[in-house]
C-alpha cells in the first residue's frame, strides 16, 4: 500500500473516531450530564394562601373533604397531638394510612402498597426537586429527596428532568411550559384533573388554582371509567423512552374526593416477590379504592414510597433505589 493509499484511510478512521465521540458526548449531554435552570428551587417557594384561588373555568369535580379513615389505636409520639406507628400517620391536618398487599403466589405474585391520605389544606401535598434545582439530569433517590424536605410521606413524581417539554408547576411556581401530553393538575381547592397539556397554558392553569402539575401519563381513570385505549397507549416514543406497557413497577394517584386521594406503588421485575401490573390492572386497583380520577406517572425503578424514614416497598425486589428528579410529598 503506497503513501497515498493510507492517508484517505487515516482520514475515515480520524472521521469515524470524531463521529462515535459526538454520538458519545450528544447522548452523554442527553442523559447524563446536569443542565441547572434554577440553582435555588427554595428562593421560588411561595407560602400557601390562607384562602385557596377560585377553581375558574375547570370543572370541580363533585364530593367535599372526607373523614379520616379508620386507624388503630395508637400511641401518641409528641406532646402536639400528634400520632404515629410503622404505617400510619395522625395530625390535626392530616391523616395517612398505608396498606401493603399481595396477592396470586409463585411467578404470579403481585405486591403493591396503597396509601390513603387525607389533608384539610391541599397545599399540605406539595413537591420538591433533587437537590433543591431545576434542571434536565439532576437527580437524588426518592428518600433522600424526602429526608432534606422533613417529609413524613413522599412517592417519586413525573420526573420531569428527563424530559425538556410538558407543563410544570410546582407549589404555585411556573417552571416549564412546553405543552406536549396528557397531564394532572392538583388545584388549591382540593380536586384533582387529568387534562390536556395541548389545549392550555400554564398561566392559564395557574390563573384557575393550579398548586401541582404532573406530566407523564396515562390516564387511568376519568369519571370513574378506564380509558378504552390503555392496553395501546404510550406517553413518549422517542429515544430512550421505554414502552410502559406489559407487567411493569407502577407509581400513580388516584382522587376519591376533595381532599382525599389515593397513592399507589407496584413493586416488579422480581420473580416470587411480584411480577409488576399492567395499566389495566393497576387502574382497576383505584377502581377498588373508591376513586373517580386516577393517573399514571414514572414508573419502573423509580417507584418509591416513603413513610416516616423509610423506604416502605421493595424497588424491583432489590431495596435499590433509583434516582429521579421530583417527589410528591407530605411534611411533618
Amino acid at each position: 500500500m503506497t503513501h497515498h493509499q493510507k492517508k484517505p484511510i487515516r482520514h475515515l478512521l480520524l472521521a469515524g473516531i470524531l463521529l462515535v465521540g459526538g454520538i458519545a458526548y450528544l447522548l452523554a449531554d442527553r442523559y447524563l450530564i446536569q443542565h441547572v435552570e434554577i440553582a435555588d428551587v427554595s428562593a421560588y417557594s411561595l407560602v400557601p394562601s390562607a384562602t385557596p384561588a377560585s377553581p375558574g373555568s375547570k370543572t370541580t369535580l363533585a364530593g367535599t373533604a372526607t373523614s379520616p379513615p379508620d386507624t388503630v389505636a395508637m400511641e401518641p409520639v409528641s406532646s402536639e397531638g400528634v400520632y404515629l406507628d410503622d404505617w400510619q400517620y395522625a395530625a390535626e391536618d392530616v391523616t395517612i394510612s398505608i396498606e401493603k398487599v399481595s396477592t396470586g403466589s409463585g411467578r404470579d405474585t403481585l405486591t403493591y402498597f396503597v396509601a390513603d391520605v387525607v389533608v384539610t389544606d391541599a397545599s399540605t401535598l406539595g413537591s420538591a426537586f433533587a437537590n433543591n434545582q431545576f434542571g434536565r439530569n439532576i437527580i437524588e433517590t426518592t428518600s433522600a429527596i424526602a429526608a432534606e424536605n422533613d417529609a413524613i410521606f413522599a412517592i417519586n413524581g413525573d420526573y420531569y428532568g428527563f424530559r425538556s417539554d410538558g407543563i410544570v408547576i410546582r407549589n404555585g411556581v411556573i417552571y416549564r411550559d412546553q405543552p406536549a401530553r396528557t397531564g394532572l393538575v392538583f388545584y388549591r381547592d382540593g380536586s384533582l384533573e387529568i387534562y390536556d397539556e395541548t389545549s392550555t397554558t400554564a398561566e392559564d392553569l395557574l390563573a384557575a388554582g393550579a398548586w401541582n402539575t404532573l406530566s407523564f401519563g396515562p390516564a387511568l381513570l376519568v369519571d370513574g371509567e378506564i380509558p378504552a385505549n390503555l392496553t395501546t397507549v404510550e406517553v413518549d416514543t422517542n429515544f430512550g423512552n421505554h414502552s410502559i406497557q406489559g407487567n411493569q413497577p407502577r407509581t400513580g394517584v388516584g382522587m376519591i374526593s376533595v381532599n382525599h386521594f389515593i397513592f399507589i406503588v407496584v413493586d416488579g421485575r422480581s420473580n416470587g416477590y411480584s411480577r409488576g401490573a399492567t395499566l389495566t390492572e393497576f387502574a382497576r386497583m383505584f377502581v377498588e379504592r373508591g376513586c373517580s380520577q386516577a393517573y399514571n406517572i414514572d414508573g419502573g425503578g423509580s417507584s418509591t414510597m416513603y413513610f416516616n424514614g423509610r423506604v416502605v416497598n421493595n424497588p424491583l425486589g432489590r431495596n435499590q433505589e433509583r434516582g429521579t428528579s421530583d417527589i410528591l410529598l407530605i411534611t411533618s
